[in-house]
């Protein structure tokens, strides 16, 4: 079960609550379903009852309580509890996140986007059509590389993209190592604007405006590589300065995007073992000892749809960064568990594991790609 679906699944016990004279309130067009936050249990939790407790003339623990048995009778949801002033916090079954992964395998790198047609192309009548963005940067180094990002997340989503520069003609320098060409020439923005991105209501167009690179230190940058510099530039906020060190470069532990793309590495070799081994993914029942994984990561790959949705909606590449490093430590936690060990034969619950395991490394790969990184089937 998706975070969308799982909405509908709160709404629709909303509903019943509504039509049973159990809640008297206007029921809400879309119910938000995060991750529990420090504190939380289960898989997702929504603030639903906190959002319609002043409209009931209830209090927010009372309506979690109106809402708690529509909800724990749903099918996919294996249990709901109250937490805090009246969170409901769920907990999905097997069979729910069976679905979940069998979908990530099904889309692969592509999952969580958004199918979508351009004006005039010939796709199905019944296929939105996409609305039309442009992108305009600077000749700068960072402003460059976040268009470049955020046009890719908003593409995923569905959008048609127009970029733009006011040169047309990056550095080719930057080009070459920063993988920044094919932008369009177009007349320089105003320079009253605000910082990150802003709506020029002359040119119609979105001006990308992070923190520049110092001049001085482009050199630096573009000595790190396409993989660390661009990693370097957008997983900080576009408010924030990056920090252009050759910590990016370092392969341990405390460098972020090596642990990214370290755990799709170790997902990759992870699928061959077990080929070698003579058994294959098919998603199910990870079973008791790695329940606890499950939760783990289950819920990151599940909230994949809702990030890129964020991060193409706010124009902000470093949401989508930070949660891959969540991702990836969830996943390799995981990976221990997913191959026989000594001489027990491959089960079910194996083939699980590897599913879920496979179904990480493709959000992973997929959200590299976005950030224009290269995912290394061996590291």
């Amino acid at each position: 079960m998706t975070p969308v679906e799982l909405s509908r699944t709160v709404l629709c016990a909303v509903r019943r609550a509504v039509e049973g004279g159990e809640l008297s309130v206007v029921v809400p067009e879309t119910v938000s379903v995060t991750v529990p936050g420090a504190g939380g249990w289960g898989d997702y939790a929504t603030n639903i009852a906190l959002q319609l407790a002043r409209p009931a003339g209830e209090t927010p623990r009372h309506v979690a309580e109106l809402l708690l048995p529509h909800l724990a009778g749903a099918q996919g949801v294996s249990g709901v509890e109250i937490t805090g002033p009246g969170f409901l916090n769920i907990s999905l079954g097997s069979t729910a996140s069976t679905s979940l992964v069998a979908e990530i395998l099904r889309r692969g790198p592509r999952y969580g986007f958004v199918d979508g047609r351009t004006i005039g192309d010939d796709s199905p009548p019944n296929t939105p059509v996409a609305h039309l963005v442009r992108l305009h940067a600077s000749d700068e180094p960072r402003a460059l590389v976040v268009m470049d990002v955020v046009a890719r997340l908003l593409r995923s989503q569905g959008a048609d993209v127009r970029t733009s520069c006011e040169t047309g003609s990056p550095e080719p320098a930057w080009a070459t190592v920063l993988g920044v060409a094919g932008v369009a020439p177009q007349e320089p923005a105003p320079l009253d604007l605000d910082p990150d991105f802003n709506l020029d209501p002359d040119l119609g167009l979105e001006v990308v405006r992070p923190v520049p690179v110092p001049t001085s230190d482009i050199a630096g940058l573009l000595a790190l590589g396409r993989d660390a510099a661009r990693w370097a530039l957008l997983h900080p906020a576009a408010h924030d300065r990056p920090r252009l060190t050759a910590d990016h470069l370092v392969q341990r532990e405390s460098n972020p995007l090596f642990r990214v793309r370290y755990a799709y590495a170790r997902t990759r070799a992870v699928s061959r073992n077990a080929a070698d081994l003579g058994f294959t993914a098919r998603p199910g029942d990870v079973q008791e000892a790695t329940t606890s994984l499950r939760h783990e990561v289950t819920p990151l790959l599940a909230d994949h749809p809702r990030v890129l949705s964020r991060a193409a909606a706010h124009r902000a590449p470093d949401l989508l960064a930070r949660h891959l490093v969540a991702v990836a430590d969830a996943t390799l936690l995981l990976l221990p568990a997913v191959l026989p060990l000594g001489d027990e034969k491959p089960l079910a619950a194996h083939r699980a594991r590897l599913a879920l395991a496979e179904a990480a490394g493709a959000v992973l790969a997929g959200g590299l790609s976005l950030l224009g990184i290269d995912a290394p089937e061996h590291l």
